[in-house]
């Protein structure tokens, strides 16, 4: 089993180095429009409006400088707030791109999740063998960039658990998360290690249902709601930037919480 001395910390530069390299103009100019008006464009930046260049340069800057922020203030030991069950938002709201009468189906019988990439241990899971591992639970809060949150009871297998039971190499870069609902996103390794990063099975005591991810979801409490995928098919390591399937379209790629 991989040591956890082995885990190397963020390295923040290199990482915001490939998220500006992979960013494409038409995703910049999106975050612009989430994050500024034209005016406050002009201020900032002091750039013509008129000119594409300018506009987009600036925003590839606004975009690293932001993802960097986030990278260099995130703490690997600094837990997200837990709550009472008391607290349990009932019921706890679907959120997708799609509708709820296209949520993915998938067979738990046939259901294999498979590791790629930086892997030295075993690829293939089934279901029954994740729900054998040592399971743990957390009530914590779900927060989506559309500006609402809701409090969740999640459980499931630690996820730096799961890794290094795995084999996977600690010291790469990225983690890639591919789904059912051809949704993807990754993540960085820190990330991936924080105590509170949950290969999710369950929710609020029972089998994970369909609507929340089934059969699992990455629940993530220190990353706001897209950078938590569900229905997931494939995990793989990397050192190369995988983008992901929000941030492509001009999200930020740390997302944090």
């Amino acid at each position: 089993m991989t040591s956890r001395k082995s885990v190397r910390p963020l390295d923040a530069g290199s990482i915001i180095k490939d998220a500006e390299k992979e960013l494409q103009s038409s995703a910049r100019r999106l975050f612009g429009k989430r994050i500024l008006t034209l005016g406050g464009l002009a201020l900032l930046s002091g750039c013509d409006l008129n000119n594409d260049k300018s506009v987009n340069t600036m925003l590839r800057r606004m975009s690293s400088f932001n993802d960097g922020a986030q990278a260099l203030l995130f703490d690997p030991r600094e837990l997200a707030p837990t709550y009472p069950e008391s607290m349990i938002t009932r019921p706890f709201p679907f959120n997708a791109y799609y509708d709820i009468d296209q949520v993915p189906e998938v067979d738990a019988q046939t259901y294999r999740l498979e590791l790629t990439g930086l892997v030295k241990g075993k690829r293939i899971w089934t279901l029954e063998e994740l729900h054998a591992l040592q399971q743990q639970s957390q009530i914590t809060r779900h927060i989506c960039i559309e500006g609402w949150s809701a409090i969740g009871k999640w459980g499931g297998v630690q996820f730096s658990d799961f890794l290094l039971r795995a084999g996977v190499d600690t010291t790469a870069k990225y983690v890639a998360l591919h789904c059912a609902d051809n949704y993807w996103a990754s993540i960085d390794m820190p990330t991936a290690l924080h105590p509170q990063t949950l290969l999710t099975l369950t929710y609020d005591g029972n089998i994970l249902p369909a609507k929340y991810g089934f059969p699992m979801k990455l629940r993530m409490p220190t990353k706001l709601g897209y950078k938590n995928p569900k229905h997931i098919l494939a995990i793989s390591v990397t050192n190369e930037f995988p983008g992901g399937y929000r941030e492509n379209q001009g999200y930020n790629w740390f997302g944090g919480s």
